[in-house]
């Protein structure tokens, strides 16, 4: 079976990103070993990344920051400033446009590229052309950037991931040629879509790496899990057929918001306030899409769910749809109430999923929400005009309240 070969993708990550634009404002930065923390105040933050320096005293991404400090005495910890991300992130996914329009922002720090129709034009190679896009962005920004190339996004993704980073110039071309040799062995794990459940679930079936993934049974595999098992398959074998598009982003199946709490919150009052933020949060999002959602999702977690993974995940469907953060709060309140055993929880999130379009909807005699309408988008308004605090609930200004704070960032981080 073979993978598909009639296009070019590129995958192209920054490499340690925020850290790397750090050094870049900063030239006295250079020599020193740099790591972007969540909060360089609370000791217990999490590393979000770490430059090239950094990592050779074994400092890695997602650890806390005081074991950072313990493996580096001389780390330089900066703030993060994601307004600045942000727009860097921008600013280079409209360079790579000077080349194709087919580009996709995949993560802040990661762009798919469709490279078929250029290559032609170009009279490159793949690996050629990514090195003069590497050439460009590092002329332009400062900024290293890394491309992983497959014939879909799903492999450019994985040759990105497992073998660019490893290569002297940051480069890799994942085919089907080089399927079975390069990514077969590789635990099944590591393979793009298959999480730590999943990656359990597979070793209890005998299944531990890609390859032996792609040998399995297709039947069985869809027996036990259904279009996804079929999925997982057929990403084994190379196969992906999703485009890249601008608008990958827009057309949403959920909308959703998670929270790492500052400390462990035991009390139902306290939670209930964050629940409640959570539920604003996420319907204001909702609104600003034009859509109404249908599942309400909730998740928590305890402080140990790194290595022991605690808490629940369940979700509830609604009778009508809806964007109203009142109705997402009561449904998060039943489903918390029904599923919490009393564990303190250091991170909480709500998503509402089943998402269609606003323009038209069923009305209920019985339940007229025309007024709420109106006050929610009232509020929308006000909070774009003047900011996000400018209209809090009075509970986000008692001790467990994150309203406050969070309006002072930008994806859970300091703009």
């Amino acid at each position: 079976m073979a993978v598909q070969t009639s296009r070019i993708v590129f995958l192209v990550d920054m490499q340690a990103f925020f850290a790397s634009i750090e050094k870049v404002q900063d030239p006295a930065l250079e020599e020193h070993p740099v790591v972007v923390a969540g909060d360089p105040e609370i000791r217990s933050g999490v590393i979000l990344a770490a430059c090239p320096l950094a990592k050779k005293w074994g400092v890695k991404t997602a650890e806390a920051l005081w074991e950072a400090e313990s493996k580096c005495p001389y780390l330089v910890v900066i703030r993060p400033r994601m307004q600045l991300y942000l727009d860097m992130s921008v600013s280079i996914a409209a360079s790579l446009e000077a080349f194709t329009d087919e580009v996709e922002p995949y993560s802040i720090d990661e762009i798919f590229v469709e490279m078929t129709n250029v290559l032609p034009g170009l009279d490159m190679t793949a690996k050629e052309a990514a090195e003069m896009l590497v050439t460009k962005i590092y002329r332009e920004t400062g900024i290293v950037a890394r491309v992983g190339i497959g014939p879909n996004k799903v492999m450019a993704k994985m040759a990105c991931d497992h073998f660019s980073k490893k290569q002297p110039g940051g480069i890799f071309h994942l085919h089907e040629q080089n399927l079975q040799e390069k990514l077969w062995p590789l635990s099944v794990g590591d393979m793009f879509g298959v999480g730590w459940r999943m990656a359990r679930h597979f070793h209890d079936m005998g299944i531990r790496t890609i390859g032996q993934l792609a040998r399995a049974s297709l039947s069985d595999l869809r027996k036990r899990w259904g279009i996804n098992g079929e999925l997982l398959f057929w990403t084994a074998h190379g196969w992906d057929e999703s485009p890249v598009t601008i608008d990958t982003h827009i057309r949403r199946k959920a909308i959703g918001h998670h929270m790492t709490l500052p400390r462990d919150y035991g009390s139902w009052e306290e939670i209930k306030v964050v629940l409640m933020e959570l539920s604003e949060e996420v319907a204001r999002r909702v609104r600003a899409n034009r859509y109404l959602g249908t599942t309400v999702t909730v998740g928590a977690r305890g402080h140990n769910y790194f290595d022991q993974p605690s808490g629940f995940h369940r979700q509830v469907k609604l009778y009508d749809p809806t964007n109203d953060g009142n109705v997402i709060f009561d449904a998060a309140k039943q489903l918390f109430l029904t599923h919490w055993n009393q564990d303190p929880v250091r991170s909480l999130g709500i998503s509402l999923d089943g998402l269609m379009t606003d323009e038209a909807r069923q009305l209920n005699l019985f339940y007229p929400d025309r007024d709420r309408e109106v006050l929610n988008h009232t509020v929308d308004e006000l909070k774009n005009k003047y900011g996000d605090a400018a209209v809090l609930r009075a509970s986000s200004l008692t001790a467990g309240g994150q309203a406050l704070l969070r309006a002072e960032k930008l994806g859970g981080h300091y703009k």
